[in-house]
């Protein structure tokens, strides 16, 4: 984790009025800030792990480019951000591949930097609490771990606040669409918690009969109603000091809600055609693909219950808003079905990566889990090809009625990704294929990709 104190910016300038200037405006800031004049200096002074260093690209001993990875090395956390007045493209490229995190010319705007060390200290605490988790998750088995894939930046968010959350008491709520993780991560939630060696259980509150779904839940005693033939208890006693998780808890019947409620406030609660009061002891973890602050509005969930389950609220996005974990994602599932099938494949043609990438996933990670499984039973060469592949198409009633219930500048985002991404295939990955079919310039259809993560 970041020290409490100031963050540690490292200035390696060798002109002193530069220097100083750049100091004073630093520590008006906030920064603390250490100075070296030359490369030796800037080794030694980098011992101190500064969160920030600003490196000059001409220094009396020693040119910044070639000191800039030994920095690296001896301070592999720091966000170094080269100085130079003399700005080339080919300079910033090179300095971009040897590690630093941004290149500003002379004379340097004050307000930008600013600007770019606040970001590159936020992007290095999110790195450091993934690395935390990280090593948290090492000491699992490999069972365990598997299908916790997070490569983008807004899954490595979540998960950093999974690992704060995790040693907490917190009621913790899982907000996403189906596909996206849910059940994955709220057991993740359970084994990174104090009580990973408790029972996790689980129930679909969408999957049971109202009246069979309180008896799971809360057990009922013998005589209770007809066939209950023996005390039951549910899985609120079953789970001891453990975790039980409610999926799909926007489906839970309001009868319900009310007994919930009472187990969230006090802790307790009465098996159905029971007199006596039981203590729950165990976690609850919820999660739902519903807008319940909509529902709580219309009537159809409890306010009271809505802000007991959203303590601590994780938003899970969607595949299509995490592209980068598509293809980690897809190497992942290749393993577990090569391993599951008995196969040995090396991995996609350029063609079924284009396809993998451009698909929309509205059935998120489950729909790729899906298309991966019956691509490795189809393949018959070392690698999957896009004939493998068999994207599932989405029921035309169903994105109309989405496209009615958006947001305007929401579905218009929609029904723009959805074209592009079918131009990209009839184009067969062609830009400019693409772009005719879609009837813009090639240049408006760069910006989109862009825009989209396409």
């Amino acid at each position: 984790m970041l020290r409490n104190e100031a963050p540690l910016v490292l200035l390696v300038e060798d002109e002193a009025p530069q220097r100083a200037l750049l100091r004073k405006y630093l520590e008006r800031r906030g920064f603390r800030v250490a100075e070296s004049a030359s490369a030796a200096e800037a080794l030694s002074a980098a011992e101190s792990l500064p969160e920030i260093i600003l490196l000059d690209w001409r220094l009396p001993d020693e040119d910044g480019l070639s000191l800039l990875p030994k920095l690296r090395e001896k301070s592999p956390l720091s966000a170094i951000i080269m100085l130079t007045a003399f700005a080339t493209v080919e300079r910033a490229v090179e300095a971009m591949r040897l590690g630093a995190y941004h290149y500003l010319t002379k004379p340097v705007n004050l307000e930008e930097l600013i600007l770019i060390i606040e970001k590159a200290l936020q992007e290095r605490r999110l790195r450091m609490e993934v690395e935390d988790l990280r090593r948290r998750l090492s000491a699992l088995s490999p069972p365990e771990v598997e299908g916790v894939v997070a490569e983008s930046p807004a899954m490595r968010e979540v998960l950093s606040l999974i690992a704060r959350v995790a040693p907490t008491e917190a009621t913790v709520l899982l907000v996403g669409e189906s596909g996206t993780g849910k059940e994955v991560l709220a057991g993740l939630l359970h084994r990174l918690s104090p009580r990973k060696d408790q029972p996790f259980l689980k129930i679909n509150c969408a999957a049971i009969p109202e009246g069979l779904l309180e008896s799971e839940l809360f057990g009922h005693e013998r005589g209770a109603f007809t066939g209950a033939d023996r005390t039951k208890p549910g899985l609120l006693e079953e789970a001891g000091e453990g975790t039980v998780f409610l999926d799909e808890i926007g489906e839970l019947p309001l009868s319900l809600q009310a007994k919930l409620l009472r187990v969230l406030q006090d802790g307790t609660f009465r098996r159905v055609g029971g007199t006596r009061e039981l203590r729950c002891r165990a976690r609850i973890v919820a999660a739902t693909n519903r807008d319940l602050a909509r529902m709580v509005r219309e009537g159809t969930f409890r306010e009271d219950l809505y802000w007991r389950l959203a303590v601590i609220t994780l938003r899970l996005p969607p595949l299509r808003e995490r592209r980068e974990d598509i293809l980690p994602l897809a190497e992942h599932f290749l393993r577990e079905f090569s391993r599951k099938y008995g196969k040995e494949l090396q991995g996609f043609s350029r063609e079924a990566l284009q396809r993998l990438l451009s698909h929309g996933y509205p059935g998120n990670v489950r729909e790729l889990r899906n298309i991966l499984e019956r691509a490795v039973i189809l393949a018959e060469g070392p690698l999957i090809t896009e004939r493998d592949l068999t994207f599932p198409e989405e029921d035309s009633t169903e994105l109309t009625r989405k496209l009615w219930e958006l947001p305007l500048p929401e579905a218009v985002e929609l029904l723009e990704r959805r074209r592009i991404e079918e131009a990209l295939r009839l184009a067969e990955g062609v830009k400019t294929q693409a772009a005719e079919l879609l009837g813009i310039s090639e240049r408006a259809l760069r910006y989109k990709l862009e825009r989209y993560g396409l």
